[in-house]
């Protein structure tokens, strides 16, 4: 979470901003690009304001949270609790605070492209002020997330239950946005074949990945895990894709963009952070590229048609399919439709069929008969593709 707010914010809290989406304050003209992969200090609205409209893939934001504490925390033992009591997250009212996100809300919703989307997280204090904002501009929310932590903060006092996540909005720029970046089947590959759930348990950031200072405090208070932007870029970005991050900490944003072949942007008030962001980025060493690439989607893959399995030789004509329980067959033909009882169609369309389902992917629902077990189709599809020239890169 960075540090972001001046006496601009309060400037903004002052302007009349409806709720139909009014941006508080008005992009300049002429903007010029910033460098990349650097860390921009000063006040992030108006840093925000020179960069160029629709030139971000993806925004990643870690705002102020306005914890409203009215005093110290401390333990049993009446130790202070390290907390986040900066004047950066001191607001004057819910009000000011609330001009304040539609200032910056607004502004990154301009400088994203048609298809990018951003990542906002926040506590229980402020995420469901900063979704209702998001919606007011007229951002698309296509998930929540939760971070679970592994290891939350206990509740000290008794009073209400142990804190134990955040909750993170993914939106894209607006409603017409379709084709925004999600690596969808990497993700499933990833997380053994299943699809990604909405929910992501993380540890808080601790070890050696937490910056601290020589006497050993910590750097920053609220530093985020490498690994949750790590997923998130890795599900909504693709290499050379430029994050920006307009409340940059200690850098987690940019030292996960670099190692991972993504450029960043990072704002920041304070010179302390900026400066501990810029020695943590230098030292990252870059993932190659072999590594980083994205992985074809089957979208992108040459199409191959259930005859092209027949005329191979590697199907034949005769040939019974049957789905994984063995419960329901067809019968292949020579033109590379199959036969269930009376009925003749495609794999998908027989598939259905015999399940009395409105659909059905015959690729992953039937199976052959090869050396004693059961081979899915889709095994020999991926088989037939990986022999095309394309494939092996000629």
């Amino acid at each position: 979470m960075g540090t972001q707010r001046t006496g601009a914010v309060r400037a903004a809290s002052r302007k009349q901003v409806s709720r139909t989406g009014q941006a508080a304050l008005t992009p300049r003209r002429g903007c010029v690009a910033p460098r990349l992969d650097d860390v921009l200090v000063g006040d992030c609205l108006q840093i925000l304001r020179d960069i160029p409209s629709e030139s971000v893939d993806l925004v990643f934001a870690d705002p102020p949270y306005n914890l409203q504490l009215e005093s110290a925390l401390t333990r049993p033992d009446q130790s202070l609790v390290d907390a986040v009591d900066d004047h950066w997250d001191k607001f004057g009212s819910f009000a000011e605070y609330d001009a304040f996100s539609r200032a910056w809300l607004a502004e990154c919703r301009r400088i994203l492209k048609p298809n990018g989307t951003l990542w906002v997280i926040g506590s229980y204090h402020n995420i469901f002020r900063v979704g209702a904002t998001l919606q007011d501009l007229g951002y698309w929310i296509l998930n929540d997330v939760v971070w679970r932590k592994a290891n939350p903060m206990p509740n000290f006092r008794g009073r209400r239950f142990t804190n134990a996540h955040e909750t993170l909005i993914w939106a894209a720029k607006d409603a017409r946005a379709k084709s925004y970046t999600f690596n969808y089947e990497a993700l499933k590959a990833g997380n053994d074949d299943l699809q990604m759930r909405s929910d992501w348990l993380f540890p808080l950031c601790t070890g050696d990945e937490r910056l601290k200072d020589e006497a050993g405090r910590k750097t920053h208070p609220t530093q985020k895990p490498e690994a949750l932007l790590a997923r998130i870029m890795m599900a909504a970005t693709s290499p050379g894709d430029l994050v920006l991050d307009p409340f940059f900490g200690t850098g987690t944003t940019g030292a996960v963009a670099r190692r991972l072949g993504r450029h960043f942007l990072g704002i920041e008030r304070e010179e302390v952070y900026a400066s501990a962001a810029r020695q943590r980025i230098a030292t990252v060493q870059p993932l190659d590229q072999a590594v980083t690439a994205a992985p074809p989607t089957k979208r992108s893959e040459p199409r191959i048609p259930f005859l092209a399995l027949v005329e191979s030789g590697r199907i034949q004509a005769g040939e019974t399919l049957v789905c994984a329980a063995g419960r329901r067959t067809a019968i292949v033909r020579p033109d590379g439709t199959v036969k269930a009882g009376p009925a003749v169609g495609s794999i998908h369309k027989i598939g259905a069929l015999v399940q009395g389902l409105p659909a059905c992917n015959g690729w992953t629902f039937w199976h052959v008969e090869r050396n004693g077990s059961r081979l899915v189709l889709d095994t020999i599809r991926s088989e037939i593709r990986a022999a095309l020239p394309e494939s092996r890169g000629f």
